[in-house]
């Protein structure tokens, strides 16, 4: 380890000499230089970019903006040769070459730019290009001025964007801000998760970078400022690359591992793409297999497959208040949705991986259309062994421990269209259709050993033993088609749409169970719990038929009301029928056997007023829900004796947002929201789920639905001239009937039956969050530090004693950014979090976690081309209370070559885990319990690989 960090040390001392033997002037005198910025009648021209570059390249040396009297200062500049450059809108670019002498203060005086008009565009200008443009809270980077070796990414290049930080995980910043859009040419090409276009789109590719504050989708589709924004960055494609198509293609061996006991395999990954289009089409062709454990498309991969309408950005048809916010919705049922699977990180376990789609849009003025169809499969080994504690109210606790293994395997097909007929300039007309087919099946093995505590102090006793074989399959058919109609009348701000939408789930599967249970030291408990061979096999069907409408009327200019409607009917059919195997014949087994229907009526009316002027917005309303569940369950579909499920449910969710826009990039905002979550079928379903004879899971069809307030604040700053940026929030939460998932434990077998319960007075969390970001030196280093505060009560009984569990986080993290050349660039990232833990019925049982991660990444420029390349992750984990300490230094090393014509070749070899200590280690405590899980997981292996890129078309212009 100590080796390890030298090397890192080693690496930023590289950088920092590079550094300056590039400046090749640190013992030079330093300088100030100011000026003021005026028109041609002697008027001060405030917040114009003011930029100082190198005369040889047009490099960014410095960069600020004048104030309000039009004045710039650059202080402690070395003493030198510079390009002056002022940009202004309306105004021709000035430019001017400096050499500031060994006076402390150069003093430029006013410096007049000259506006653009109809006779100077007749003028031919030479000047450098400027790295970058301000205007406004607008930040514009000229892609050529910011250097990055060749075949790299988008996410390479914006690191090097002064003012934008991306984090080992590749999530974005700009000012201080997470970037959760990004655009191509203006257009909506990636969808709403940025990594998508960032991971994998060539930096060549691009002509300039755009980073703004956008207004939301739902206040674009309204006309209603809703006072929210959203930090975007658009991605402008060089014209070669619009002319043309472009892609990339990679395949990689290397040479035989171990995997878990087995025979020796081979390391293999193939994967590529290829994109073209222009001003109206777009197509994308995309596929992968490995067997390295890159269970999605990888960041590596995704790249620009979905397309400028895919996503359905402002296509909800779930009309509802303006100001976000989801105030009704069902929960999850796990069925994968209709999104393609993503992943940026190799997985658990081993697993061999194919994908492949295609997608194409046609996008003009008056009509769109999207389609897009994708296929993945996976198949996946998964060992493990997981630990876990359960703490009991009488101060006493058992202990599991799990040795158990799973091979699953996974198909999906899914596919989608969107088309958008605008059929005059007041009507619009939207079809949107979404479909997935699903098949699979797993195989789950386990071993488990249960222990006993009298109490925390004593030594844990072994009290029984329980082997587990089973085996599921399933394959499903799911789709949903929406239409939605939008009106604008001819006064401005009044509008009307219309909604429908029809959703059909079905899944069908069946599956073995086997298990076998023995206790120790006991002569009755096996007639308790009973030794399980059974087979069973369910038929869930669900359909649902949805529809709102939506008015908006302007009442004034600063006024604006809006009314909505909104209905729901969902059908759900549950037909489980489990039977007893190891007789003559199969036997049915009535208590576990159910048939459940079931509908959900749904109706919402509501109101709410709107005031917007001069950035202060604020808005209020008032919505009346009611839900209704109408359903029956029995044995048997053909049961004389069904049981009733007839509830309503009535309830009032109010809504409240402020936001003001304090100007000069400056901004505050308060909201409350009340989300009202019905539960989801699995937990309605008086169904008992005995896959793990020792946690029993059972439905309760008395379960009332969760309504959740949120109150959220904040405030935002970001200084475009020293691109200091500062964001603090604030949040709370408190749940009224939350879900909760109660605990029976049967003391003497250590059976835990788990029901879904509601608690009236539920759980509560509230936090903060600090963010801190300023450059050390704008173009070549970068210092941000967070804090965040979060205290979280949860409740859940125990054999109907009531547990909180407390759970306070405290988190801080710092980010460099260092880029002192074009030939390196370090990143390096910090993270301290603890957790405390708390529980109310088993104060011994009280413990503190501690997670530390820190990373490094370094790129080297070395000659002929060649690249070197290091990725570092260290993560510490620790908690002392049960004797866990698990450090796991991941290091990635990698050299490569770039040759070949217009550099479209890569040579690479990298060698993954240099230290082979990967493991899939996981700590959790929550409610009643701790639990450590470790997987075993791809270590150590080597990688050859060659990549070839697809240029766009070059143009020969005539200069």
């Amino acid at each position: 380890m100590r080796k390890l960090l030298l090397l890192l040390l080693l690496a930023v001392s590289i950088g920092t000499a590079m550094a300056q033997q590039a400046g090749r002037v640190s013992t030079a005198p330093r300088v100030n230089i100011k000026g003021t910025v005026v028109d041609t009648v002697n008027a001060a021209l405030p917040a114009a970019t003011v930029m100082l570059l190198t005369p040889k390249d047009s490099t960014l040396v410095n960069f600020g903006r004048t104030n309000d009297k039009g004045t710039f200062e650059f202080r402690n500049v070395k003493a030198g040769s510079y390009l002056l450059k002022i940009t202004f809108v309306g105004y021709l670019p000035y430019q001017q070459e400096i050499h500031p002498g060994s006076d402390q203060i150069m003093d430029m005086g006013n410096i007049k730019l000259k506006p653009i008009t109809r006779e100077l565009f007749e003028v031919v200008i030479k000047a450098a290009k400027a790295p970058l443009m301000i205007r406004g809270d607008t930040i514009e980077y000229n892609v050529s001025s910011f250097k990055v070796p060749p075949g790299a990414t988008v996410e390479d290049l914006l690191r090097k964007l002064p003012g934008v930080s991306v984090d080992q995980d590749g999530n974005i910043q700009a000012q201080g801000q997470s970037v959760n859009k990004v655009t191509v040419d203006g257009k909506l090409f990636f969808g709403s998760d940025p990594k998508q276009a960032t991971k994998n789109l060539p930096a060549e590719a691009l002509s300039r970078v755009q980073v703004f504050n956008d207004k939301t989708e739902q206040s674009k589709l309204t006309g209603i400022n809703d006072g929210k924004i959203e930090k975007t960055l658009n991605l402008e494609l060089k014209e070669s690359h619009k002319k043309g198509g472009f892609g990339k293609f990679t395949a990689g061996a290397g040479p035989q591992s171990k995997v878990a006991g087995a025979q020796s395999v081979a390391r293999t990954e193939v994967r590529g793409n290829y994109n073209r289009f222009n001003t109206k089409e777009q197509f994308s062709v995309i596929g992968m297999g490995n067997n390295v454990n890159q269970t999605g498309l990888s960041g590596g991969d995704y790249q620009d497959f979905r397309g400028s309408q895919s996503y359905n950005w402002g296509d909800n048809a779930d009309f509802g208040f303006s100001n976000g916010g989801r105030v009704v919705y069902f929960s999850d049922d796990g069925d994968g949705g209709f999104s393609i699977p993503q992943s940026y990180n190799r997985g658990r376990g081993f697993s061999n991986n194919f994908a492949g789609g295609a997608n194409y849009n046609y996008d003009t003025k008056k009509f769109k259309a999207s389609s897009s169809y994708f296929y993945n499969q996976m198949r996946q080994t998964l060992n493990a062994e997981n630990n876990r504690e359960n703490f009991l109210p009488d101060k006493s606790s058992f202990g599991t421990n799990d040795n158990n293994s799973r091979i699953n395997f996974s198909a999906n097909h899914r596919f989608s269209l969107r088309v958008e007929q605008n059929i005059d300039s007041l009507n619009t007309l939207i079809l949107i259709a979404n479909g997935r087919m699903n098949n699979g099946n797993d195989t789950y093995r386990s071993q488990q050993v249960f222990s006993r505590r009298a109490n925390p102090d004593s030594l844990a006793r072994q009290t029984s033993e329980t082997e587990i074989n089973n085996n599921n399959q399933y394959n499903s058919l799911a789709f949903i088609t929406s239409l939605i109609y939008r009106h604008k009348f001819k006064k401005k701000g009044r509008q009307f749409a219309a909604s429908g939408s029809f959703s059909y789930n079905n899944t069908e599967g069946s599956g073995n169970q086997i298990s076998r249970s023995r206790y120790i030291g006991s002569t009755t408990s096996t007639e308790t719990l009973p030794n399980i061979n059974q087979s069973n096999a369910t038929d869930s069907r669900q359909n649902e038929f949805k529809s709102s409408l939506l008015f908006i009327e302007p009442l004034s200019k600063r006024f604006t009301w809006e009314s909505f409607y909104n209905f729901s009917l969902r059908y759900d059919e549950v037909d489980r029928d489990v039977f007893n195997q190891g007789g003559e014949r199969p036997v049915r087994n009535d208590t576990l056997s159910r048939y459940y229907t079931n509908d959900y009526l749904y109706n919402r009316l509501g109101t709410g007023l709107r005031y917007s002027y001069k950035g202060l917005n604020v808005s209020v309303g008032l919505a009346g829900q009611q839900f209704r569940l109408n359903g029956q369950f029995a044995a048997d579909q053909t049961s004389t004796d069904f049981k009733k499920v007839d509830r309503t449910f009535n309830t009032f969710v109010p809504s409240f947002g402020f936001s003001y826009d304090l100007k000069n990039n400056r901004y505050t905002y308060v909201d409350y929201s009340a989300d009202v979550q019905m539960p989801n079928s699995r937990d309605l379903q008086p169904v008992i789920d005995n896959s793990n004879p020792r946690y029993i899971r059972e439905g309760n069809p008395n379960l009332l639905p969760q309504m959740t307030h949120r109150v959220y604040g904040g405030f935002h700053m970001f200084n475009p001239a020293t691109f200091m940026n500062i964001s603090a929030s604030l949040n709370y939460s408190y749940n009224q009937n939350q879900i909760v998932y109660n605990q029976l434990v049967d003391t003497e077998t250590l059976v835990t039956t788990v029901i879904p319960g509601n608690i009236s007075s539920g759980g509560q969390n509230y936090g903060t969050y600090l963010n801190f970001g300023f450059p050390l030196k704008k173009t070549k280093a970068t210092m941000n530090f967070n804090s965040s505060l979060n205290f979280g009560q949860n409740p859940v009984f125990v054999n109907n004693v009531r547990n909180e569990t407390n759970s306070n986080n405290y988190g801080f993290g710092t980010r460099l950014d260092l880029t002192p050349t074009d030939n390196f660039t370090f990143y390096a990232n910090a993270n301290w979090n603890i957790t405390n833990t708390r529980y109310s019925i088993n104060t011994t049982q009280n413990q503190r976690l501690y997670n530390y991660r820190y990373s490094a990444d370094a790129n080297l420029k070395l000659p002929s081309n060649f690249y070197l390349n290091g990725n570092f992750n260290y993560q510490v984990s620790i908690n002392r209370r049960f004797a866990f300490d698990q450090r796991l230094p991941i290091l990635n090393l990698s050299v490569y070559k770039i040759f070949l014509k217009d550099n479209r070749g890569e040579l690479r070899f990298t060698a993954y885990d240099v230290f082979k200590r990967n493991l899939g280690v996981n700590q959790n405590a929550s409610l009643n319990f701790v639990s450590t899980e470790r997987v075993q997981t791809l270590s150590r292996y080597f990688m050859l690989s060659f990549s070839y890129n697809i240029r766009g078309m070059r143009t020969q212009i005539r200069r």
